[in-house]
């Protein structure tokens, strides 16, 4: 299974990169595939690559659902 994560944009080095940062982690990913994008916009990773631009809210949304998750998975677990 492939699963594509929300990222804030923290620094545009080069016209097509950008540097995200998810969970105090950051990484360099390519913004080939998308337009108008900048410094505080989420976006939407996948294998090093921006998909898609992403509402502030609903990134927020979904990584706290995604924390929620990985909270519950740690309870669960023996």
């Amino acid at each position: 299974m492939c699963l594509a994560i929300p990222a804030r944009i923290v620094a545009r080095p080069e016209p097509d990169r950008a540097v995200v940062e998810l969970g105090g982690v950051r990484k360099d990913i390519s913004l080939a595939l998308v337009d108008n994008v900048d410094v505080g916009d989420y976006v939407i990773v996948h294998v090093g690559y921006a998909l898609q631009r992403l509402d502030t809210a609903e990134a927020e949304r979904t990584l706290a659902a995604l924390a929620a998750i990985g909270a519950e998975a740690l309870e669960a677990s023996p």
